[in-house]
């Protein structure tokens, strides 16, 4: 509701063109709002808004901003203003925006930064895309192993109003190598004439530059911490990963692993962000082999023709079993795709996991199995069915049949993430489409099967 009224506020000045009375408001504003409001509006009013805002605020504001309306308001920034909202923005900011700018537009960018800080951008454009040297930022404080407690202090109020963030201190030695990282609360207590080194224990926990994104996760993670140093090949600190920069990562691979389980490629960009032909191009390829693989039922069906001429009762239930085998591969998948993503679970632990998902699928089967005779049978009489020995046939054929779905299900859900790691490839492309598509071949030549050998001489 707060955000409502502010919004609604802002509207009214803005028409009102109070640009005085804005310049005070925006103030109190959070950037991430600001943001918002800017996403829906012409990039030349947009441009106004921004010379009403403080240098660092503006650029925290454009930070916030989507790509496609970072590029807009490029477009019509003075070189001032681009100089201003580039110089402010963090590092690892600044890679990020730069990653996405077409050509012409980066040697602009480029040519509006101070020297150092256009070195510093190239400098982090030089990892590999995706690894940690993308992700981290230079702004922090470190200090020597040889210095005392109150020189530190003293360098960190004149350093400290720079940087990202003053809860961890990282110590070097002369050559610039990590030694260790203590807590500002630490150096606090310590008594100011003692040596940093007399106060550390040199057990730490650091990210290598050349590391993916994915493992400055699961450190943060595990390690429980708000910032976390990078180090290069020669353990020299040459930058450090905040939290907030690892949950946009983190998010980012949910919503990847997400659009992947759901048979599709991973899109570039947000979803509102990504136009309507690149959204049919990400989800063509799987929807046709999706389609092709189907092509498997019918063949399977196929070549139980006579079956199913001889009794056509038998089609009624062939979505349900198919449809409980795909959600038991699709449950099954789901929980080990996670497992392995955490490392909750390991590659080698694939026989482990193989023995509890047949139990496990065995203990599924048998109860929806008792339950799908059951019902099947009750529905047989219901319809006008005499209780006979071809009725009972039939409530076994399907609970049977749904025993050995549901298990099949199990088994090849869980093993298919393990068998695309080995491959090299993500877990997550075992999707929940393409494992049903699997399981339904399967539980169509499972069902006539159980039906052939249990009906053969009643009905077939």
């Amino acid at each position: 509701m707060v955000v409502q009224q502010l919004e609604s506020e802002f509207k009214d000045l803005l028409q009102q063109k109070n640009w005085w009375k804005l310049k005070n408001f925006l103030k109190d504003v959070p950037a991430v709002d600001i943001a918002e409001w800017l996403e829906d509006m012409e990039p030349e009013l947009g441009v106004v808004i921004f010379r009403l805002l403080q240098k660092p605020k503006a650029a925290d504001v454009f930070s916030y901003l989507s790509t496609n309306k970072g590029l807009e308001l490029l477009d019509v920034f003075s070189t001032r203003q681009l100089s201003d909202v580039m110089d402010n923005l963090e590092p690892d900011d600044r890679v990020a925006f730069m990653e996405e700018l077409p050509g012409h537009l980066t040697l602009r960018v480029l040519m509006s930064m101070k020297p150092k800080d256009r070195e510093q951008v190239q400098r982090l454009l030089g990892y590999p895309e995706e690894s940690v040297g993308r992700l981290m930022t230079t702004k922090f404080v470190r200090i020597k192993s040889d210095w005392t407690v109150e020189k530190s202090i003293e360098h960190i109020r004149i350093f400290g109003k720079q940087v990202e963030t003053l809860n961890v201190i990282y110590v070097v030695d002369e050559k610039g190598k990590l030694v260790d990282d203590i807590r500002l609360s630490q150096l606090i207590l310590a008594e100011p004439q003692k040596k940093i080194a007399e106060i550390i224990d040199q057990k730490f926990e650091a990210l290598s530059a050349l590391d993916d994104q994915e493992e400055a996760v699961k450190m943060f993670s595990k390690y429980d911490r708000v910032a976390l140093p990078v180090v290069d090949s020669d353990g020299v600190l040459v930058g450090i990963v905040t939290v907030d920069d690892v949950i946009d990562v983190a998010e980012e691979e949910v919503t990847e692993d997400m659009q992947l389980m759901g048979g599709m490629h991973a899109l570039d960009d947000y979803y509102s962000q990504t136009g309507i032909f690149e959204m049919v191009r990400k989800r063509v390829g799987w929807l046709v082999i999706l389609f092709l693989g189907q092509m498997l039922t019918v063949t399977a069906l196929a070549s139980f023709e006579d079956a199913l001429a001889a009794a056509a009762i038998l089609s009624f239930f062939i979505p349900m079993i198919i449809s409980s085998g795909g959600n038991s591969g699709s449950q099954a998948a789901t929980l080990i795709i996670r497992a392995l993503s955490t490392e909750d679970i390991q590659l080698e632990e694939w026989r482990k996991v193989l023995g509890r998902e047949l139990l496990s699928g065995l203990m599924l089967g048998g109860i929806v199995g008792i339950l799908g005779s059951t019902v099947i049978g009750f529905w047989l009489l219901l319809k006008g069915e005499d209780f006979s020995i071809f009725l009972v046939l039939q409530s076994l054929t399907v609970g049977i049949s749904l025993i050995g779905v549901i298990i099949f299900g199990n088994l090849s859900g869980s093993m298919l993430p393990f068998l695309m790691s080995r491959l090299g490839l993500d877990p997550a492309v075992t999707s929940a489409p393409f494992v049903a598509t699997l399981v339904d071949v399967t539980g169509i030549i499972i069902y006539f099967t159980m039906a052939t050998l249990l009906l053969r001489g009643v009905i077939l």
